[in-house]
């Protein structure tokens, strides 16, 4: 309970008891007032008619019968929803009922204590909050509501437990012989809460399906796939259609068999439907201007719209790729076979012919439907070695006639991005590579080539031709939207900024090439990492939506995705609207399908988050078994999340996100400064910091769950060097990874949030030394 503010009258004024109300916790009644300010006698009649009329001014609400909040505040017990992780890996929560038009105040939910599942996405539960500042809440559990989930995926055990794959989870489950379903020790199973005990909220399951034994590491990729519900067979209706899939007619379509059109895809790609030609444009006109061919497989003439192939794509949304499969949005017969441009073999596609001046700049275009025979598979790799002279036997007959072209036009493309000023992120992805034997051989960075940007820049410029199509036809057309960042995310990074010396002025209109100024500027310095982190967790997320704002990183008005339909719904849906807009024959839109594409826009965008995390959290789990041989070993890495209760850090050399417990950090109580987003410590002031390197211990690695626990090589040592009576002055295991305290001692900003590590004996003591 806060105490009360001094006053020169005995009696408190509105203000005094406004800010005592706003400083607690908790909601306090009438009696907790007067206490605080010494109020008796007839001043209780006095301080009731002050609360009636801040109530009545709208200062106050009234919580019950007998306590009293800010205006807008929550009850201090409350049945909440679970909403997820926030960017710092918190779990955040909403009250189960709102019906206020403002937004509700955040609220994080603290961790579970031992023996208590944790919650996830959906879960209700009873908890008792804590206000932490003004629209901030902490919520501890005190029930949970609804029991524990009904399906349980995990590793059956040789006691006959079920030890779950969600890394939140914080007990196993019972499974009895009789309901194990012959399972074996160290299989993947996946289990169902016996019915009379969902309401017991007892824990004991009976096994529905073995999936293989996890001594195989790629039964790692169906932990994922089946916690995220990713629909893995398809129906017999659908896979009959793909099977009587054939060869196109030309009929009316164009010929674009003579053209050299190529591939470049990844070296472990099995799907090929795009494929590219440039040359300069021929038109005295266009001086230096360029002539660009993008053509797409035509998976519109074998999905048509309503058939079994064309829900079974709906329901999945787009395909997930693993580092060991694929789970695809059609079935092999088309997505490797007559959807996919393989080399010297006749296909449909769904072409756009663009015409560029000498800055990239987008002319006019034309889209066609074609019949084509790609000149060859090329990866990457090739392609960049064949333009820097080293060429091979596919590549060496191509290099003048297609290679040098299309990077002629590649620059062009890159001067057009840089005048509209795009945010450029170029954000580093791991790649899991896997042995014969399905073991993880090792993890390497994701070459980023020019190669790849000129396929990326050739695929913006055919999208961004789409939209314009349909937008000039008056055809519906599922955009691909990104919003403008967050305010309150642009003033929390404007506040970390101006601790820099950089500005970011109030009001200006923010665009994304600020953004990429900002990143120039940091570039190179110790605070640069931290600012590339604060500026890509400003951005919205992208979605697909009938209704256009523009693409905000792309720096676009409009764009819609159009060059992926093997892998992606909404590419499909594209290619029907061109077709029936342009006339372009069959298979193309329903006359009524674009009274529905809000709603798919609303499903397609949730089934690309669910592959995404998918994807995520199956690259986890398979660094997680790699790293499982090199446990206790000391590791260089980034800060990446600064939380409540840890660190998150990202590890050089694998990529890897381990946590870091706050109650592993040196002995001290430590305070959450999230606008700074980092951990202070209030006695000793050590500080630690979003993008900050530090050197840390491999102390855990669970491929079941993909999670990672990490000790600070520093914490350690120094609490070594105090138990031993000393200082750990000079003490440097690698030289980024030693950190120095900031602030003076002891000393805590004002408007942190207050996180203590304790003993086990007794709140509010210090944690006793490891």
């Amino acid at each position: 309970m806060p105490r009360a503010k001094s006053t020169k009258s005995p009696f408190p004024s509105k203000r005094d008891v406004l800010d005592f109300i706003n400083e607690s916790p908790v909601p306090v009644g009438r009696k907790e007032i007067a206490r605080a300010f010494h109020i008796r006698g007839d001043d209780r009649v006095a301080l009731k008619a002050l609360l009636r009329e801040l109530q009545d001014e709208g200062h106050l609400e009234r919580q019950d019968k007998r306590r009293l909040t800010a205006a807008g505040g929550l009850p201090e017990v409350l049945v909440v929803e679970v909403e997820g992780l926030d960017t710092d890996g918190e779990l955040l929560a909403r009250p189960a009922v709102w019906r206020r038009v403002e937004q509700p105040p955040k609220i994080f939910m603290a961790p579970e204590r031992r023996g208590r599942p944790a919650l996830g996405r959906g879960d209700r539960a009873l908890v008792r909050l804590r206000r932490i500042e003004d629209g901030i809440y902490e919520a501890r559990t005190i029930r949970v509501l609804g029991g524990v989930p009904h399906r349980v995926l995990g590793l059956y055990e040789r006691d006959g437990r079920l030890r779950p794959t969600d890394r939140r989870a914080k007990r196993d489950f019972l499974v009895r012989e009789e309901d194990a379903k012959g399972a074996k020790p160290g299989e993947l199973v996946l289990a169902e809460l016996k019915p009379h005990h969902r309401r017991l909220n007892q824990r004991e399951v009976v096994v529905l399906e073995r999936l293989g034994h996890l001594g195989d590491q790629r039964a790692l990729s169906l932990i994922s796939i089946h916690e995220h519900d990713l629909p893995t067979v398809f129906p017999q209706d659908a896979l009959a259609e793909a099977e009587a899939a054939g060869p196109a007619k030309p009929g009316r379509r164009d010929n674009l068999r003579d053209l050299p059109l190529v591939t470049i895809d990844g070296a472990d790609a099995r799907d090929f439907d795009d494929a590219v030609w440039a040359e300069p444009d021929p038109d005295p006109k266009n001086p230096g201007g360029w002539h660009l061919l993008v053509a797409i497989a035509d998976v519109a003439h074998y999905v048509r719209p309503g058939s079994a192939l064309d829900r079974a794509a709906y329901e999945r949304g787009n395909s997930a790729y693993f580092p060991d499969r694929v789970v695809p949005m059609l079935p092999e017969a088309l997505s490797n076979g007559w959807c996919s441009l393989n080399p010297r073999e006749e296909r449909p596609c769904l072409a756009v012919h663009m015409w560029l001046d000498t800055e990239g700049q987008l002319l006019r275009h034309r889209f066609l439907r074609g019949l084509m025979r790609s000149a060859a598979r090329l990866t990457y790799e090739q392609v960049q070695d064949a333009f820097d002279g080293a060429t091979d036997d596919v590549t060496d007959p191509l290099v003048d006639r297609v290679i040098r072209p299309l990077y002629g036009a590649y620059e062009a493309l890159q001067r057009a991005r840089h005048t509209r000023g795009t945010l450029d992120l170029d954000l580093p992805e791991r790649r899991v590579l896997i042995g014969a034997d399905g073991t993880v051989t090792g993890i390497e960075p994701r070459a980023r080539l020019d190669s790849h940007r000129l396929i990326e820049e050739f695929m913006i410029t055919a999208n961004v031709a789409a939209a314009e199509t349909l937008e000039a036809r008056r055809q519906p057309c599922m955009y691909r939207i990104h919003d403008a960042p967050d305010p309150q995310k642009v003033e929390a990074l404007r506040e970390v900024l101006e601790s820099f010396g950089l500005k970011l002025a109030k009001g200006q209109v923010i665009r994304p090439k600020l953004f990429t100024q900002i990143l120039e500027k940091v570039g190179g310095t110790p605070h640069g990492p931290m600012v590339s982190m604060l500026v890509l967790r400003a951005q919205s997320q992208a979605a697909y939506a009938p209704g256009n704002i523009g693409h905000f990183g792309l720096a676009l008005a409009r764009y819609a995705h159009f060059t992926s339909p093997i892998r992606r719904y909404a590419d499909l849906l594209v290619h029907r609207a061109l077709i029936s807009g342009i006339g372009l024959g069959a298979g193309g839109l329903p006359a009524e399908a674009g009274a529905h594409f809000e709603e798919a826009g609303r499903h397609i965008s949730a089934t690309e988050r669910r592959a995404q995390a998918a994807e995520r959290e199956a690259v986890d789990r398979f660094t997680a078994a790699f790293l499982e041989t090199r446990l206790g070993e000391i590791m260089i890495g980034r800060i990446t999340g600064v939380t409540r209760f840890g660190l998150f850090v990202t590890l050089s050399d694998s990529g890897a996100d381990g946590l870091v417990p706050i109650s592993t950090l040196p002995d001290d109580f430590y305070d959450h400064d999230e606008a700074g987003h980092r951990l202070i410590g209030r006695r000793w002031g050590r500080s630690y910091r979003i993008g900050e390197t530090v050197a840390a211990r491999l102390t855990e690695a669970d491929p079941i769950t993909g999670g990672l626990i990490l000790a600070l090589v520093e914490a350690e040592a120094e609490e070594g060097a105090v138990n031993q009576g000393g200082e750990s002055a000079g003490w440097d295991p690698l030289a980024s990874g030693r950190r120095l305290s900031s602030g003076p001692r002891g000393k805590v900003p004002k408007g942190l949030k207050k996180r203590r590590t304790t003993s086990a004996k007794g709140k509010g003591r210090r944690k006793s030394r490891r």
